[in-house]
């Protein structure tokens, strides 16, 4: 018998402590996160009287897993049109927080007596939150569908950009002991350049894709498909110089806005909770008692500066962005942990001289990492007690400066028509641009190369019909969005009113629409200089515009418009089965949410009439969800089946408060019964029956002695389940079931 790798040993050694450990954390009411790190603890190689994991490579590539599954779940629950409206949230947020955290991590360091170089070390680790534990924390706590954490989530995802970029200028400055701020500049680029490609492309092929294949879709086969979609946005994120915990969360933020988004979240939770738990305990077999105590003291100063001031940076943060003192409050106690990103730079740091930096800090920041992970999910359960005892103490002055900020905020994004017009037209620069500019370089990296092996001539130098194949090939596919680029979101009697109102220069209109004509040329050109010599590009380039113009355009334009209209429908397929859209108007007060109802609910089998919805939670039932089948406005006499879907209109807190009642779990998940509950009787029918010569109906022997007949034996036959006409004869055996004492003897006289 072969012997077994050592994976297996160490899988049933990680899953079987995990488990334990976390049942008893349930029972103490402890977030799971906790129990999954203190099996970790004493599972690793620290703790000497347990067996410990062996092979820990392997467990960091199922942990690395983990993080893919966590970020892609976390995607499946974001929605891009939810970044959009918090988007100058998570930005002013995040880059306060980077601002002030960066120079208190840097302070504390000095205070320790630490170098130059590892007070910058420092100063970024401490910057840099935990996407896996917040989210994590979010889902033991119940929380992810509460207003705040929409706000939390696009604060980590702008810093998981920032912390894309710190790496780049780390990695320089680790390399050249220099700041390279052209470099710094041009991943800044590449990763809005590759975001916008990848939205736009997943938006329009994926759905369409998913859309094609429904019919012969199963949940096994939707399983399968969206985790290896999935897992190629990992590669493509890996290959173009992104973390994979990014690239997993782009694919699953692309299919959120697919219809089919709520049943793959369904069955990957399952898979993510095995490599989450797995990913958590690794991080729990880094403890090293030994560090802890060496180095106490920088530990404990570094975790204390994290968790206090790290929170009130994000709550500062989250006030700027123009967010009630609640929210600020909520989501500013989210941030008060230190995570993945944080390793990955102090593991930069080790690539330094050791007299530079210091190889001790790798452990130090893992282990102020443990502390903050335990404090994390108490400072986000404690944020609304903490705001309740402290806004009574706050000067009236103060709250009224407060809410006039938050109402000056407010106002500021209505922004006027100039705004307005800049904002479409940039916006239809950098996403026309970056398609075209994606169009350009699969050309020259895919198919300038297959054509120049296809076309050569007999010196072996490319062809020039090769060339002008793929130039035209490039130009064919390049046509629709050359003119969007040019054309698209051109208003021209939007554009007359703004140049002849008095208040606004045509020196800010016409230089921007001279722009976006200029980078039609200019792609045109790129295209045809990259193929043909570039003289010779840039003197057919009129030429091929202007018959592009004139022979082409009507026809252009329509196939664009059919891209952009299955860009749409694909972007709003999950929004179009809501029975209606919210006003915006109302968008900022109330929401539309479809909440699910458990078997364990209180309301499952009322009727509408009978829950009072509005008059207890102020909450307008719009529709019920059903096997796929879609109630729209139900009648109040309409019942409430476990399964169904209920999209309900209210506030935030309205719909908190009845999910809490909708979706309510057991507090036992397998409860255990007597399986003898039932009572079997076995009857010989004689003469002297009641009930000889009747038929099972007519006997009402149900009704009478509460019992069910499963059998009768009659003639050596056995009749299963008889119908209701069956006659009972002399000398039948008679099996039936009651849940009462029955004698048998008062059966047997008439």
């Amino acid at each position: 018998m072969s012997s077994l790798p050592p994976l297996f040993l160490d899988l049933a050694i990680i899953l079987i402590t995990a488990g334990v450990i976390t049942v008893v954390f349930k029972w103490l009411k402890q977030p799971l996160v906790l129990g999954y790190i203190v099996a970790g603890f004493f599972i690793g190689p620290y703790f000497q009287w347990f067996p410990a994991v062996k092979d820990v490579a392997n467990v960091h590539v199922w942990s690395d897993i983990g993080i893919v599954f966590l970020m892609f779940a976390l995607g499946l629950e974001f929605s891009i049109k939810k970044l959009k409206k918090v988007g100058s949230t998570g930005a002013i947020t995040a880059l306060t927080e980077l601002a002030i955290m960066f120079l208190i991590g840097s302070s504390v360091g000095r205070l320790l007596g630490w170098g130059s170089m590892e007070c910058v070390f420092l100063g970024c680790m401490l910057s840099i939150s935990s996407t896996s534990i917040i989210i994590k924390s979010f889902d033991d706590l119940k929380l992810k569908q509460q207003k705040f954490t929409s706000s939390v989530t696009a604060v980590l995802v702008v810093e998981d950009m920032i912390a894309v970029l710190l790496l780049v200028i780390l990695s320089t400055v680790s390399v050249s002991k220099s700041f390279n701020g052209g470099e710094l500049a041009m991943s800044l680029v590449k990763l809005v350049f590759f975001l916008i490609v990848w939205f736009t492309f997943g938006i329009f092929l994926i759905p369409t894709f998913l859309r094609w294949m429904r019919r012969y879709m199963t949940e096994e086969t939707l399983c399968i498909v969206a985790v290896g979609l999935c897992f190629g946005m990992v590669v493509l994120a890996s290959y173009a110089g992104f973390s994979t915990a990014l690239g997993a969360f782009v694919m699953g933020a692309i299919l959120a806005e697919t219809i089919e988004a709520d049943v793959i979240h369904r069955i990957i939770t399952p898979i993510k909770n095995l490599f989450c738990a797995v990913f958590f305990v690794s991080v729990g077999m880094l403890v090293d008692p030994h560090i802890l105590v060496k180095y106490i003291v920088p530990i404990l100063v570094i975790a204390a500066t994290v968790i206090f001031f790290k929170s009130q940076a994000a709550t500062l943060g989250v006030i700027l962005s123009g967010k009630d003192l609640k929210t600020a409050v909520q989501s500013g106690f989210c941030f008060c942990q230190i995570g993945e990103f944080s390793f990955i730079i102090a593991g930069l740091g080790l690539t330094l001289d050791p007299g530079i930096f210091n190889p001790d800090i790798y452990p130090i920041i893992v282990s102020v990492s443990i502390v903050t992970t335990f404090v994390t999910p108490y400072m986000i359960k404690g944020a609304n007690p903490f705001y309740a005892k402290v806004e009574p103490l706050i000067p009236q002055k103060v709250k009224d400066a407060l809410e006039r900020y938050s109402d000056s905020a407010k106002q500021t994004n209505k922004t006027r028509s100039v705004r307005q017009f800049l904002k479409k037209q940039f916006s239809s620069i950098v996403l026309y641009g970056a398609i075209n500019t994606a169009i350009w370089l699969l050309s020259l990296s895919l198919l300038k190369p297959f054509l120049n092996s296809v076309f050569t001539t007999s010196a072996g130098t490319p062809s020039f019909w090769g060339n002008l194949l793929g130039m035209m090939l490039t130009m064919g596919i390049m046509l629709p969005f050359v003119w969007a680029l040019a054309v698209r979101n051109v208003n021209r009697k939007k554009i007359k009113e703004l140049l002849d109102s008095r208040e606004y220069s045509q020196a800010i209109v016409i230089p921007v629409l001279l722009l976006r004509y200029f980078l039609a040329l200019f792609f045109i050109g790129l295209v045809i200089g990259s193929y043909i010599h570039l003289a010779v590009g840039f003197l057919v380039i009129l030429t091929i515009f202007v018959v592009m113009m004139l022979t082409f355009s009507k026809r252009t334009i329509n196939f664009y418009q059919r891209i952009e209209n299955q860009f749409v429908e694909n972007f709003n397929s999950r929004q179009s089965q809501q029975s209606f859209k919210m006003p915006t108007l109302l968008e900022n007060n109330f929401y539309l949410e479809r909440i699910p109802v458990t078997q364990y609910s209180p309301f499952a089998g009322k009727r509408l009439m009978e829950t009072n919805f509005r008059e207890d939670y102020g909450i307008n039932v719009v529709s019920i969800e059903r096997a796929g089948v879609v109630y729209d406005l139900p009648a109040k006499e309409a019942l409430i089946l476990p399964g169904d879907r209920l999209s309900v209109m209210g506030s935030e807190d309205q719909i908190s408060h009845l999910r809490s009642v909708l979706e309510v779990e057991p507090d036992m998940l397998i409860h255990d019964h007597s399986d003898n509950v039932l009572n079997i009787y076995r009857l010989v029918v004689h003469d002297s029956n009641p009930f000889l010569g009747q038929t099972i109906s007519q006997s009402r022997f149900s009704q009478h002695y509460h019992a069910m007949i499963i059998a009768i034996e009659r003639d050596s036959r056995q009749i299963l389940n008889p119908r209701s006409t069956t006659v009972f004869q002399e000398n039948d055996v008679v099996w039936f079931v009651s849940p009462e004492e029955l004698e048998i003897s008062k059966f047997t006289t008439r």
